[in-house]
């Protein structure tokens, strides 16, 4: 009998150590394998498609570009935890609050002149431009301009001398691009707009509400518009001109190809509408952003809030810009539905084309 019993509890510990060992291996495994199915579940629950992809997935194949048209104040367009694709909890302000708007002066472009000359030559009060700077003859002034030709533009060695921009228009008409330039003395007053990060972009103040407004339409329809770049001091767009200047010169450009090819991707300081806070970057620099349900989204709505589409795709040869259709401009909503009614680009609609 007693055998019998040894031989029983020998049988059940032999089962005992069996499950535990079943049970740790168990453990193990599913331990290993957690990182992975995790990573799955949360692949899933974003719908990641390859036929559509969404502007999440663009934001990894942008990180450097991003860099380097972030907003001044930035370190980096794109905040560490969004390189792989995912969106951080949104931040929000709060509602019926409204920061007062910074004031921000476009540098004047004589900025890397020699200080003591500034002080001794005297602004001549029709361009601001120094006293006894040599004239030569000036074409007639176009629509859209405001007074004479920049005659000591910095770029002018590229063949671009442009006009300074028409001031008295309505703050949200101004046409400001290659071939007309913000004023050295211009201003702008900035406001934080909505975004999915603790470092928000910034556009003028009178704009930026009505892209807040664009932003939560979206929202409510499931389109998250990552702003990644909003208003550009002038200088930080001359850093980025001269970046880009500098990577085609490195592939062998003269200077003068070298600035003309850089000028239809990044615009030379003072020209873009970026540095007068009325353009806002969303998402992506990738052409392939059009294929977005987040791009099908702005082509159907961004008017409906005073945005259009600055750069088409078919206008190249009149913005002389390339094709960016992350690239949004504040026109104000009865002239941005115009626009998209018309099916023409900014400089077409107002007739400078």
């Amino acid at each position: 009998m007693k055998k019998v019993w040894t031989v029983v509890t020998a049988f059940i510990i032999s089962i005992i150590l069996i499950v535990v060992t079943g049970v740790i291996l168990l453990v193990r495994f599913h331990v290993k394998k957690l990182p992975e199915n995790i990573i799955s579940t949360t692949a899933d629950a974003r719908s990641y498609q390859e036929t559509e992809p969404t502007g999440e997935t663009v934001f990894s194949e942008v990180t450097t570009l991003l860099r380097e048209t972030a907003q001044e104040s930035s370190t980096s367009a794109l905040p560490p935890e969004m390189t792989d694709g995912t969106l951080p909890p949104r931040t929000t302000q709060a509602t019926g609050t409204t920061k007062a708007p910074e004031t921000t002066t476009k540098k004047s472009r004589q900025s890397n002149k020699d200080a003591s000359a500034k002080e001794t030559t005297t602004a001549a009060p029709s361009t601001g431009k120094p006293a006894g700077t040599t004239t030569t003859t000036q074409k007639a002034v176009p629509a859209g301009a405001k007074g004479k030709q920049v005659l000591d533009y910095e770029y002018a060695y590229a063949g671009y001398q442009p006009y300074y921009a028409d001031m008295t228009v309505p703050w949200n008409l101004i046409l400001v691009n290659r071939d007309y330039i913000l004023p050295d003395d211009f201003e702008v007053k900035l406001a934080s707009i909505e975004s999915y990060d603790d470092n928000p972009q910034k556009m003028d103040y009178r704009a930026a509400p009505h892209y807040n407004e664009m932003f939560d339409a979206a929202a409510k329809d499931g389109i998250y518009l990552y702003a990644i770049s909003g208003y550009r001091s002038v200088t930080r767009q001359r850093n980025n001109f001269e970046r880009k200047i500098q990577y085609y010169r490195d592939q062998g450009y003269s200077k003068v190809e070298a600035t003309q090819m850089a000028a239809r991707i990044i615009l030379p300081p003072g020209t873009s509408e970026h540095n007068a806070g009325l353009a806002v970057d969303i998402l992506s620099l990738e052409q392939s952003f059009e294929n977005t349900k987040e791009f099908r989204w702005l082509s159907a709505h961004a008017h409906e809030y005073g945005f259009i589409l600055r750069y088409p795709k078919d206008k190249e040869d009149v913005t002389k810009i390339i094709y960016e259709p992350w690239h949004y401009r504040y026109v104000g909503v009865e002239t941005a539905k115009k626009i998209k009614a018309s099916g023409l680009c900014y400089e077409e609609y107002l007739g400078m084309a």
